[in-house]
């Protein structure tokens, strides 16, 4: 898939719009449109990058900085405290659907484990 194909750059660029609660020069966080939880929000990497296994050395800053955005967007709907999970999905059989890697942030219900 090419980035113009791909539905998390048209965001990125404007062409789709999308509930945005966070945005820096790195990464923007939005609202699911399908969410799984009470709060349900991507994190979302400016860069195109398909999966996680497309990740290449330089790319680990980038990842940690999902990490902390994650935390910020639990803290900002009030699940720091109370509990939230992060989830990335890599290909078809774990349940990606978008070719971006996207960290999910799941709050304000109670979670089983293991995950289904």
């Amino acid at each position: 898939m090419s980035t113009s194909d791909c539905l998390f750059c048209k965001i990125r660029d404007g062409k789709i719009k999308a509930d945005v609660i966070f945005q820096d020069d790195r990464c923007l966080a939005l609202r699911d449109i399908n969410p799984q939880a009470p709060t349900h929000a991507l994190v979302v990497p400016k860069k195109h990058i398909a999966t996680l296994n497309d990740l290449a050395p330089d790319d680990e800053p980038l990842l940690g900085h999902l990490v902390v955005v994650a935390a910020k967007v639990a803290a900002d709907s009030g699940h720091a405290d109370s509990g939230w999970r992060t989830v990335f999905n890599v290909n078809q059989n774990a349940g990606q659907t978008v070719f971006h890697i996207h960290l999910h942030v799941l709050a304000g219900r109670v979670f089983a484990w293991p995950p289904g």
